[in-house]
């Protein structure tokens, strides 16, 4: 977990220039009030949108830091906003707690292995007023993905977001180990999901591996995109089959143990999420295109 260290090698001048985009008034608010974490060894700082150090007391080598890096911290929060509005429904969905609080926006980042380059981001919301003294009530907003070099994503960037689900997995496995008293007791629940998260990524990768990359919408044809359009629409499918176990589970969970109930929550948030994400951007975005060619051939 060193994050401050890992973009304190960026050079900020050979970072691709931002093309302009028109940002909604959330957008643009939430832009206003983004707070960051980064990790520094085995600490996490937490980032005021001003880059004061809010919590915990800062060392020499991460003060040092925000006094070089403000202008590809403030690179990095454009960049976030921007993916946000294009590649997510994460503000859409949660507009109502965001408002509530005041747009505050706390993004959580963590370098995954690629050098400095990408990373995955948690994002949470909270009161301003008591996010130091009551930070552990931060509402879990969803995650996302970031890479510094390349705004554009293949498949819609969905390709990275099943895979996130597959780690998540992993990482509630972790959390029964720990956190039951009886992890076998629930094994059915925990055969089930990964049955339905093998199905869903093999299938997936099947689908994906048979679209193109990137959508040239002046070279496709209506039938073309009708094609797209219903391919992804099959691994929406997947994805609310396996939303459906998980909810299950949850039910369970809420019953008998509360101590681990909370990690099946948010898993399901992920998964509600990216649902979102299907039908409003992927498949609603294609749908309008669609329609779009069908008013042109009359």
């Amino acid at each position: 977990m060193n994050e401050v260290g890992e973009l304190a090698k960026i050079e900020e001048g050979k970072l691709p220039s931002l093309d302009s985009i028109l940002l909604d008034d959330l957008h643009k608010r939430v832009l206003q009030n983004f707070y960051l974490e980064l990790g520094l060894g085995p600490v996490l700082y937490l980032i005021s949108p001003s880059f004061t150090v809010l919590n915990p007391t800062p060392n020499e080598t991460i003060n040092d830091f925000l006094s070089k890096k403000e202008e590809l911290l403030e690179y990095i929060k454009e960049l976030i906003v921007r993916n946000l509005a294009v590649y997510s429904v994460l503000l859409d969905v949660n507009s109502y707690f965001i408002e509530q609080n005041r747009y505050l926006l706390l993004a959580r980042l963590r370098e995954k292995d690629s050098g400095g380059r990408c990373y995955e981001i948690k994002f949470y919301t909270h009161s301003p007023r008591e996010i130091l003294t009551n930070y552990k009530d931060k509402i879990y907003i969803g995650r996302d993905f970031i890479d510094l070099f390349n705004f554009e994503r293949k498949y819609f960037g969905v390709k990275e977001l099943l895979n996130s689900l597959k780690e998540q997995n992993e990482a509630l496995l972790d959390k029964a180990e720990e956190k039951l008293k009886n992890p076998g007791k629930y094994k059915s629940f925990f055969q089930e999901i990964n049955e339905y998260l093998n199905e869903m990524k093999s299938e997936s990768t099947l689908i994906l591996q048979s679209l193109p990359p990137y959508l040239d919408f002046d070279k496709l044809k209506g039938e073309d995109l009708v094609d797209i359009n219903s391919q992804y629409r099959t691994i929406n499918h997947y994805l609310i089959e396996l939303r459906d176990e998980v909810s299950e589970f949850e039910n369970v969970m809420f019953v008998k143990e509360s101590e681990f109930v909370r990690y099946v929550t948010k898993y399901k948030k992920d998964l509600a999420n990216l649902i979102s994400y299907f039908n409003i951007k992927i498949n609603g975005f294609l749908t309008e295109r669609i329609h779009t060619l069908a008013k042109k051939d009359w």
